[in-house]
């Protein structure tokens, strides 16, 4: 199965990454390539959609820990988007549903920073982003 890879500015300071196909050990270094150029193009506010995930593996999700490190090195922060049952279970399985912020919809990852001194319910217990 192939990875797709579609990025866009979805509101200012914030860069969705819409991810489709599976993440596994053969597709996961086009995804981490991406991560590396959007942090060297000062992009540290990243939301990765991954409503067209079908699969993921332990090197898919050592990806996205790796980009999470680059971005909160720049006081920046990875939301996901993910309302699939056996990704979520992924996530929970490992304890990373406690170190990302995981919402329903882009657009509700991008209203949780929208309002001054907010934060995403029961999340990593970031600190507040940066203002922008």
């Amino acid at each position: 199965m192939d990875l797709v890879l579609n990025e866009y500015s979805a509101a200012p300071g914030r860069t969705v990454i819409a991810v489709s196909g599976e993440i596994d050990v053969y597709t996961a270094p086009r995804l981490r390539e991406m991560l590396i150029r959007l942090v060297d193009e000062e992009k540290y506010h990243l939301i990765v959609d991954m409503e067209g995930v079908e699969f993921l593996d332990s090197t898919g999700l050592g990806v996205l820990v790796g980009g999470l490190k680059r971005v909160r090195s720049h006081d920046g922060g990875i939301d996901l988007v993910c309302t699939q049952g056996r990704i979520l279970r992924i996530f929970r399985i490992t304890g990373l549903s406690k170190v990302f912020s995981i919402f329903d919809s882009v657009e509700q990852a991008l209203a949780s920073h929208a309002q001054p001194d907010s934060s995403a319910a029961g999340a990593s217990g970031e600190t507040a982003d940066s203002p922008e």
